[in-house]
């Protein structure tokens, strides 16, 4: 496994020493002990850190501007949701490689903060990306709540295109990818159905009336698409009864309030696992 850049961030250890927080690949939260550094005395300060010369050279690879800061850009590591955007300085990457929690430099206060330091909305931070030139970071993680302080999930949802589209429009539209896109609609259907609004006629609305006919819809495409490798079919075609099969199984998702989040989590999470000995773990 290659090292993480968060392998070469010591903090003091009790024992003497310091210790590193490891950083698998199953993000399992645990501690390693390592004598790298002079031993300091239990009670020296939290924020006393021991870095790696690596870790130095690369904080001084990036391009901070004038002001010694770089764009920070947050980003839900499994939805790709945009969560939010800041500046971070050295010292508020230096934080976050330490405490894996998102920080950044406020501009307009001259100090660090902590995304969810008041709201407790953590941005837990599984990894950090810089981009081609170095002068932008960021910060990939598992937000514990909304991102935005409207309440929002993230702090994009007031589209350009609609308010050119009509002036007077003022609706809420988070920034979605195709997948949570269609979530949401799906949504929008399940709503009308508990409350018997909007009369149309709805193929999503009629899958979430009848259990029977959505389970069926589900084994049938889930057929049809094992058919396209049977019969060599081409992959557009396998394309095409993905989508099928995906758009079903989202709908029963969304009868037993699962979101595709949470199915992404479950994916995620089991990255580092055989899939034999995760099947064998059941």
């Amino acid at each position: 496994m290659s090292a993480s850049i968060f392998d070469y961030f010591l903090i003091p250890s009790a024992r003497g020493g310091y210790c590193r927080p490891s950083f698998p690949r199953n993000i399992a939260t645990r501690w390693r002990y390592r004598k790298v550094c002079p031993p300091v005395a239990a009670t020296a300060p939290k924020e006393v850190l021991c870095v790696d010369p690596k870790v130095k050279n690369l904080l001084d690879s990036i391009k901070w501007d004038d002001k010694g800061l770089v764009v920070a850009i947050a980003q839900n590591v499994d939805t790709g949701a945009v969560l939010m955007q800041g500046f971070a300085n050295r010292e508020a990457l230096e934080a976050t490689f330490s405490s894996r929690k998102a920080t950044f430099y406020s501009r307009s206060r001259s100090s660090l903060w902590t995304k969810g330091g008041t709201s407790s909305n953590y941005i837990n931070v599984l990894d950090i990306f810089l981009d081609c030139d170095r002068d932008s970071v960021i910060y990939l993680g598992k937000p514990d709540g909304p991102a935005c302080h409207t309440g929002s999930e993230t702090c994009y949802y007031t589209s350009v295109f609609d308010i050119l589209e009509d002036s007077q429009k003022n609706k809420e539209r988070l920034a979605l990818t195709t997948l949570y896109s269609l979530e949401t609609i799906i949504s929008e259907r399940k709503q009308e159905f508990e409350t018997e609004q909007n009369r149309k006629p709805s193929w999503t609305r009629k899958l979430m009336h009848d259990n029977e006919l959505l389970c069926s819809k589900i084994r049938e495409e889930a057929e049809e698409l094992a058919r396209t490798l049977l019969d060599d079919e081409d992959g557009s075609r396998s394309a095409s009864e993905m989508g099928d099969l995906l758009y079903h199984a989202m709908v029963l998702l969304k009868l037993k309030d699962v979101r595709m989040e949470d199915v992404l989590e479950v994916l995620r999470k089991r990255f580092s696992q055989s899939g034999i000995e995760e099947k064998n773990s059941r």
